[in-house]
């Protein structure tokens, strides 16, 4: 088993409960986005046994912050949103430079490649730009919500796969994120709420993943440049604004480079 996984797990749990933030993110800065894509495919395939020393650790590490962090998460965003956005947003942009490079974007990209690139970063900040609140808590399951859980479940698991495409963010779109939250804590746990959005993640990691494989196979520096674009859309939904006032300039500006020189360290080391 690789154990160390636990924490880079970990670190995509916690990042995926940030509205904006996505998990594959942390994935690229770790170096292991490519083999958690073919993982992830194996695993639904006769080859499933392979992957599970480095999926069985990771899946660990990534359901134990919505066990334990969800509070806190949630204590954060309500009293200091600024700085803690910040931090997400330097570790976004401090994996950028190092997926340019790794791209090969000089030489490598054409006019179709910074086309794709440019439209899905408009089309990220622009969605980021209405993103609507939808802090509507909803207790009971019945038919009609739980499909509806089940298919926001199913998109936000891409967000797993997809760096930039945040899964806190798909949740609010489809007005379930305050709902799965007030689920998963541990004073209001809802456990029917839980298995049917849990149920619509497995679906959507089965389809989204075979397709994320056949795309980073046969068209990888198109997918660079998505990866890219998405990566900056995402700033737009991350970025926070000074409305906290100018108390917490600093701080922010502090997390900010706090984030940028994780992502930047991270991902020498694990590269290394």
């Amino acid at each position: 088993m690789e154990w160390r996984n636990i924490y880079r797990g970990f670190l995509m749990g916690v990042s995926n409960m940030i509205p904006g933030v996505s998990a594959g993110t942390i994935a690229l800065i770790f170096g292991i986005y490519d083999r958690l894509i073919e993982s992830i495919s194996d695993f639904f395939s006769p080859r499933w046994r392979k992957t599970l020393s480095f999926l069985v650790p990771l899946g660990i590490g990534v359901i134990m912050p919505f066990i334990l962090l969800s509070g806190a998460i949630k204590w954060l965003l309500a009293n200091h949103e600024q700085p803690t956005q910040f931090f997400f947003l330097g570790l976004i942009i401090g994996v950028v430079p190092m997926l340019i490079k790794e791209s090969k974007m000089k030489t490598k990209f054409t006019g179709w490649h910074f086309t794709v690139l440019i439209v899905l970063t408009s089309v990220l900040g622009y969605i980021g730009y209405i993103n609507p609140e939808g802090s509507t808590v909803l207790y009971e399951l019945t038919l009609v919500n739980g499909i509806w859980f089940f298919v926001a479940g199913a998109v936000a698991s891409m967000s797993l796969l997809l760096p930039g495409l945040s899964g806190a963010l798909v949740l609010i779109l489809f007005g379930v994120y305050y709902t799965a939250m007030n689920a998963l804590s541990l004073t209001t746990l809802n456990i029917g709420v839980i298995l049917v959005i849990g149920l619509g993640i497995v679906f959507g990691f089965v389809v989204s993943s075979k397709v994320i494989k056949y795309i980073l196979s046969h068209y990888p520096y198109m997918t660079y440049a998505a990866i890219i674009g998405l990566l900056l859309g995402s700033t737009v939904v991350v970025y926070p604004g000074f409305s906290a006032g100018g108390a917490a300039v600093f701080p922010s500006i502090i997390t900010f480079i706090a984030g940028t020189l994780t992502a930047f360290l991270l991902g020498s080391k694990e590269r290394e």
